[in-house]
């Protein structure tokens, strides 16, 4: 090993080093951003020290640097315009994409080193065939997912006669030609039937799995692409890459099982799919059970608010949707300025992915303070005079209490334990897990109808009125 060597491993330790401690600071919303810094520029360095390794030992030919660069440019271009203009509430759809990009990028590694016959066989091999299976299920799930998603594939499960044997074939199949590739290294036929198995399960994988596994399924595919990117990184022996998609796939591993749980859900029973509605029309669906549904006016949600002495606020993906972050903000602040105790309470799958609804409130400046999980704001409720609900609706559901229905068991933000409940909503519609939402016709709950950016401005104008 040379000098040059030594030192980029050296360096490589130490990019390790700092994607654990930038992953640790991930842990918190306030200190998440620093975290996410960290890693990417522990990544920028690594990158750096390999380039330099590359020029002194003079191993990459000039027509190689020249592809690789305009790759490195274009990709960081495509990047930073998708970083700028993509919207918060479509920050999910740009997660499946990347995860999608870097599983596929993965496969590709690893095909043009078993193609090439860069792998001898044994475990070089059956890395590069899993890094092939993996990477093309993460390729075309994300794909997938991001279609789901975004409505130009429908959020319902979509299942068709035979799809899980097809599955397991598929499956069986990428297994297989792993297997083929370490007894005959650089098979052609061996890797092309690893490749079609992966894409075409990707596809089945997610297609019957409805909208609100969502959040855990990009958790899993997450999971994937970091697996995909550590075995890649065996197949070239890079230190750096097998660290990086280590830690990328246990962690994923670790938020999927933790998304799961938030749900009552078990990952397999996600993967079977068959679970969810999709989005429900707005106007669908009539008033929730037996009771009767109390209306309230914007006035009179502002007078309950800004008398208030605690006030706890749940946010659901309708915020998103409508992209009323700021307006809730800024409501939030002015109530603050008038001497109110503010919460926000966070479930666990608020929104369409693991931590969307924190990005959301955190690019509307909400104070990191006053961001709770349910864990957290669950014993605040019996004591909070107003609890306002803007856009959730199944994780505020009672009937999680009760066996027998779609979301037995998952747990709930208590919002209905406040001493009263302002719902914010455009309807009375399902929420993804399709049954009526009993918080809707508690005693204690009063319906605000309309959207949710258009009542959170009229809120706060009512809010200003009192103050003059």
């Amino acid at each position: 090993m040379t000098a040059t060597d030594t030192a980029v491993h050296l360096v490589q330790l130490a990019g390790a080093a700092c994607f654990v401690i930038g992953l640790h600071r991930m842990r918190s919303p306030a200190t998440a951003r620093d975290g996410n810094l960290l890693s990417a520029g522990a990544m920028a360095v690594v990158l750096l020290a390999t380039g330099v390794a590359l020029v002194v030992d003079n191993r990459v030919p000039v027509t190689s640097w020249v592809v690789g660069l305009a790759g490195i440019a274009t990709g960081g271009l495509v990047g930073a315009y998708a970083a700028r203009t993509v919207a918060m509430t479509a920050m999910p759809q740009l997660v499946s994409v990347f995860n999608a990009m870097g599983g596929g990028a993965a496969a590709l590694v690893a095909v043009q080193d078993l193609s090439s016959g860069g792998s001898a066989g044994g475990f070089p091999a059956a890395t590069g065939g899993l890094g092939v299976l993996i990477g093309g299920v993460t390729f075309t799930g994300s794909l997938v997912g991001a279609g789901k998603l975004q409505g130009w594939v429908p959020g319902r499960p979509l299942v068709f006669r035979g799809a899980r044997p097809v599955s397991a074939l598929l499956v069986l199949g990428g297994i297989a030609g792993t297997g083929w590739l370490v007894a005959s290294p650089g098979s052609a036929v061996a890797l092309a039937g690893v490749a079609v198995a992966g894409l075409g399960f990707g596809v089945l994988l997610v297609l019957p799995i409805g909208g609100a596994d969502m959040p855990v399924v990009i958790s899993l595919l997450n999971a994937f692409t970091g697996t995909a990117v550590a075995m890649a990184g065996f197949v070239l022996g890079d230190t750096a890459l097998i660290i990086a998609g280590a830690l990328v796939g246990s962690s994923g591993a670790i938020l999927t099982r933790l998304m799961a749980a938030a749900t009552n859900r078990s990952v397999p029973a996600i993967v079977a799919g068959g679970f969810g509605t999709g989005d429900a029309p707005s106007g669908t669906a009539g008033a929730p059970g037996a009771g009767q549904v109390r209306r309230t006016d914007v006035d009179d949600a502002a007078l309950q608010l800004g008398y208030a002495q605690k006030v706890v606020i749940v946010p659901g993906y309708g915020l998103a949707a409508a992209q009323a972050q700021h307006e809730l903000s800024e409501l939030a602040t002015l109530l603050g300025e008038r001497g109110v105790d503010v919460r926000f309470a966070i479930h666990p799958v608020a929104g369409r992915m693991p931590g969307h609804m924190n990005v959301l409130l955190a690019e509307a400046d909400v104070p990191y303070p006053q961001l709770e999980d349910l864990d957290e704001a669950n014993p605040r409720f019996p004591a909070t005079d107003v609890a306002l609900v803007v856009g959730a609706n199944d994780v505020t559901n009672p009937a999680a209490r009760r066996p027998g229905n779609a979301v037995s068991g998952m747990p709930i933000l208590d919002v209905d334990r406040a001493r009263a409940v302002i719902v914010v909503k455009r309807s009375l519609g399902h929420g993804y897990a399709g049954i009526d939402n009993e918080l809707y016709t508690a005693p204690n709950t009063q319906m605000l109808f309309g959207d949710a950016k258009e009542t959170l401005s009229a809120l706060l104008a009512a809010l200003k009125a009192l103050v003059s």
